[in-house]
């Protein structure tokens, strides 16, 4: 195994181009040739209180370069593996914004990840606020069915309000409509939402198994992944608010009472043990309130850490 400091250039990994985890540019949607292909969202156009997500990507691209350091993928000893040895990640780049445009910017979006699911490449999506969930789980039309695994503070279930579908409250709803998603695992809701009752009600009738912080915490990781349903593949939705603000404030609707990082990270590497992911998206940082870059690394770790599970030998 060789490291790329030998090369005799130090190349610091939190300089020059920034694109996720310093991985290859490839603006070329048709010429992909990757394992991973990370696609920008920079959309908060669905927001209803603080803006500010469109400039997550761009936050998250930039908190990971500070795990892109010459080693021949990450070592780590508590599980004795070396996770991202030889996975080809490849950035796209941002999907066109037309703003005040949801629809159009919403058909851009998908395009990316179709691009990516042509090419045989996992997509990655950093948003931009979680309505861009929508466009992201439209772009599988016509491929196998999968479950959907939400992590997040809200439910994100609200069926129509004021004549609005597609914001960053109606996602889990519309995923549910989708004959390709075969079912909804909801963790991390908690406290007051945009949804009502009666969208927890709708949501349950449909389905959606949805689970608290505390919930979560009793039954434990493997308990937690054991609900998804077996030999099923996954899409994983993060929203960075599932969170507690303690360590991600950087985001437009903070909810305490939320995650520590290896509540997430336990539950996400035992799903990705026992299922196939076929898609991520991370969503909702927003680094004007996050002052301290720390959400946003958060955020780089998270994805970086589930792409080394997905991808782990053996």
């Amino acid at each position: 195994m060789t490291h790329g400091y030998e090369s005799g250039r130090l190349n610091l990994p939190f300089t020059g181009i920034c694109t996720f985890a310093r991985s290859p540019y490839q603006p070329d949607w048709s010429a992909l040739d990757a394992d991973v292909a990370v696609l920008g969202a920079p959309f908060d156009a669905g927001t209803q209180w603080r803006a500010g997500a469109r400039f997550g990507p761009r936050g998250v691209r930039e908190a990971s370069t500070l795990f892109s350091f010459g080693h021949a993928g990450a070592y780590d000893h508590e599980d004795d593996i070396t996770y991202l040895e030889g996975v080809r990640i490849v950035d796209m780049g941002d999907a066109d914004i037309v703003h005040t445009d949801t629809e159009t910017s919403h058909a851009n979006i998908r395009k990316g990840v179709e691009a990516a699911l042509k090419a045989g490449t996992l997509p990655v999506t950093i948003g931009g606020d979680h309505s861009i969930n929508i466009p992201c789980i439209e772009a599988y039309e016509g491929h196998t069915p999968f479950h959907v695994l939400q992590i997040d503070a809200h439910l994100d279930f609200v069926d129509v309000r004021h004549g609005v579908t597609r914001g960053h409250g109606n996602p889990m709803r519309r995923a549910s409509e989708k004959p390709w998603v075969s079912g909804l695992t909801q963790l991390g809701i908690r406290n007051v939402s945009s949804t009502a009752r009666e969208g927890y009600e709708d949501a349950r009738a449909r389905g959606s198994d949805i689970l608290s912080v505390r919930q979560v915490r009793r039954l434990g990781p493997e308990a937690t992944a054991a609900r998804i349903p077996d030999g099923v593949p996954v899409y994983i939705t993060i929203d960075i608010d599932a969170f507690c603000p303690s360590i991600a404030p950087g985001t437009g609707t903070p909810s305490h009472g939320g995650f520590l990082y290896y509540d997430v990270l336990e539950i996400l590497q035992q799903v990705a043990r026992t299922h196939k992911v076929v898609g991520i998206d991370l969503v909702e940082v927003a680094p004007d309130y996050d002052p301290t870059g720390s959400t946003s690394i958060l955020a780089a770790q998270v994805l970086l850490n589930l792409l080394g599970f997905i991808f782990a030998k053996g």
